[in-house]
């Protein structure tokens, strides 16, 4: 009896591997003080026409080389791409539809700040098939939110969660920031308890790092940033109130609903192939590594002359993606699994395993069965925790080669 088409056509389908795309969007309204992603400040209109030229024939050079790949996650970031409009982010979702096999199902992400996720924005987006928002609210204090050089205030974000709700949104990302110039631990309590009651899906909450070449950099030191402890007791008060809000944490610093994990940035967290576009994008790509140029008029030249657009372009050897897992994976609560490290990498677990049993009985390991993950507090000391971890791996002799 023959196979229905409809059946076959599934088949090959889910015979497909599965690829993420990144779009970079490298404009803004204005630099935030503490930004130091690539991307341009103030309006932009010649470099903006440009790039929806460059952008386009980028993603159709890559589509050719990608037609065993089913693309399931798409990923607006930048900049801000609702600052770019909803018309020119619809334009290049279109292509990269008739470009690559994107699934009907795939979720597509695209961050927004308050200021620019406009009611029109927000159908336009939802009708094209964009499904989840990433929302940069940040903090619920308006003086805070001018400190840090954010275009908005807190009501143009609740504002915009409840447009984002009309026009048809039922996925939606808010980020705050924590550790910020004289926050008290009393005002993060009260940030967290206010956006939960906009009842989002999923929360992101970063630790304010200050990195050099931005403008905090600058002033830093007299700024009264809360000292390490403090952003440390932020951070676990976190985790406790949003469990209690019935939020899964899922990677150090994100938690979701069930259901609602980000797919597109597990891609990267479980090792998983993605491409970028557009300038300082990263691809990890038919077992190459190769990121963009962060400079917006060589990305242009390059693809519209034929030039070099990356800055750099590697093969990955395999301890170094046996590094990788391990640095990956004890980002998320899924672990290290011992099994699956040994088979797919031909080290031996036992020199890791060791030391992660020491942290398990100081309280920064839990281990399920195979499964080894990191504490809330081992969270906070995850750095030193991969450090050991790392050295043990770099001393230890390959199986296969010990068979020899």
């Amino acid at each position: 009896m023959p196979v229905p088409r409809l059946f076959r056509l599934q088949k090959r389908i889910s015979d497909k591997k599965k690829l993420g795309i990144y779009v970079h969007i490298p404009f803004c309204r204005s630099k935030c003080q503490y930004c130091d992603f690539y991307s341009l400040g103030g309006s932009q209109k010649e470099l903006s026409d440009l790039y929806l030229h460059a952008l386009p024939a980028h993603i159709r050079e890559f589509g050719a080389r990608a037609t065993e790949y089913a693309v399931d996650t798409v990923y607006f970031g930048g900049g801000t791409p609702s600052f770019f409009g909803a018309d020119a982010l619809v334009r290049i979702f279109n292509e990269l539809q008739r470009r690559f096999d994107v699934q009907t199902d795939a979720e597509v992400t695209f961050e927004a700040n308050p200021d620019s996720a406009s009611p029109v924005l927000l159908q336009k987006l939802h009708s094209e098939g964009f499904n989840r928002m990433s929302l940069g609210v940040q903090n619920d204090n308006d003086e805070l939110l001018k400190k840090l050089g954010r275009p908005h205030n807190y009501e143009q974000a609740v504002q915009s969660v409840k447009n984002a709700r009309k026009a048809g949104f039922d996925n939606i990302s808010l980020d705050l920031i924590y550790g910020l110039p004289g926050q008290t631990f009393e005002q993060w309590k009260a940030t967290l308890d206010h956006v939960l009651e906009l009842e989002p899906e999923h929360m992101s909450c970063y630790g304010l790092k200050v990195e050099e070449g931005t403008p905090l950099w600058e002033y830093r030191d007299c700024c009264n940033l809360p000292d390490e402890d403090d952003q440390a007791d932020m951070y676990l008060y976190a985790c406790d109130r949003l469990a209690e809000a019935g939020f899964r944490q899922y990677e150090i610093s994100n938690f979701a609903k069930p259901g609602f994990e980000s797919r597109h940035n597990l891609k990267y967290w479980l090792g998983e192939e993605y491409l970028g576009f557009g300038p300082s994008a990263a691809s990890d790509f038919a077992g190459k590594r190769f990121t963009v140029r962060a400079d917006l008029m060589d990305y242009i030249e390059g693809v519209l002359k034929g030039g070099a657009v990356l800055s750099e372009c590697e093969d990955i050897p395999s301890r170094d993606r046996a590094g990788e897992y391990l640095m990956l994976r004890l980002r998320t609560v899924q672990g290290i699994d011992s099994e699956e490290y040994t088979r797919r990498f031909l080290l031996p677990f036992r020199p890791i395993g060791k030391l992660l049993d020491r942290f398990r009985e100081m309280g920064f390991v839990r281990q399920d069965d195979t499964h080894y993950h990191l504490t809330p507090k081992g969270m906070l000391i995850s750095n030193k925790i991969l450090a050991e971890l790392m050295l043990a791996q770099e001393k230890s002799e390959p199986l296969a080669k010990k068979k020899r």
